[in-house]
């Protein structure tokens, strides 16, 4: 007996495996930059006609440091997907990437809270 109902058809879904493969073309590693998801990204190339839709928004959203976190978020793609366009891009020049502002180099807590306190108190 064969079943009368047509076949339903699976649609490409936005956050499948299928279309995040096809993305990073079956790499699920970066080939040389270490990017991890406090790197600060900003665009030194405008996108290209060839380029793939998602390197390209990423491009037109990097005109300020975004960190790899926060364009994950902004493209609605995994980190490690992100991660792998973002190498892409490095060596093709089209991004720089930068390391975040260290820790040791921001000003102390305490001094801002007396700086603070003692703004407060004027």
């Amino acid at each position: 007996m064969t079943d009368s109902k047509p076949k339903k058809r699976r649609n490409w879904e936005e956050g499948g495996p299928e279309r995040l493969y096809v993305l990073t073309s079956g790499r699920s590693v970066p080939s040389e930059a270490p990017l991890d998801m406090v790197t600060l990204i900003v665009t030194r190339n405008r996108p290209g006609s060839s380029m793939q839709p998602e390197q390209a928004a990423i491009l037109r959203i990097c005109d300020y440091p975004l960190s790899v976190a926060e364009i994950s978020a902004y493209v609605h793609l995994p980190v490690s997907v992100v991660t792998v366009l973002l190498a892409e891009l490095l060596e093709s020049g089209h991004v720089e990437a930068r390391a975040p502002i260290p820790t040791a180099s921001l000003p102390d807590v305490e001094l801002l809270e007396a700086v603070m306190n003692g703004l407060q108190n004027l």
